[in-house]
């Protein structure tokens, strides 16, 4: 699944031949909540056992066959708590 997912994150944009330029290297954009808020997170993020659980309720709501990007099915709230709890690692 992580290769499939990396794949995806990398294909992100490709349609215009460029990446987002907001988007530094070793990162990736992910859309959170209901008001699909944006956040750039590191690749590492991929390696948490959390992050992962998060990525598969993804993958089963929406799934990753979408331009957009990836969406996260979670409230921001929740989101950006395990987001720093997992920079703080």
């Amino acid at each position: 699944m992580l290769k499939q997912i990396l794949k995806r994150c990398s294909s992100l944009g490709k349609k215009n031949n460029s990446l987002p330029i907001d988007v530094p290297k070793g990162h990736f954009a992910v859309y959170v909540g209901e008001n699909r808020t944006r956040y750039i997170v590191p690749i590492s993020f991929l390696s948490y056992p959390e992050f992962q659980c998060l990525l598969h309720r993804a993958e089963e709501e929406f799934g990753f066959d979408h331009d957009m990007g990836i969406t996260i099915p979670c409230e921001e709230v929740v989101f950006q708590s395990l987001s720093s709890s997992m920079l703080g690692n």
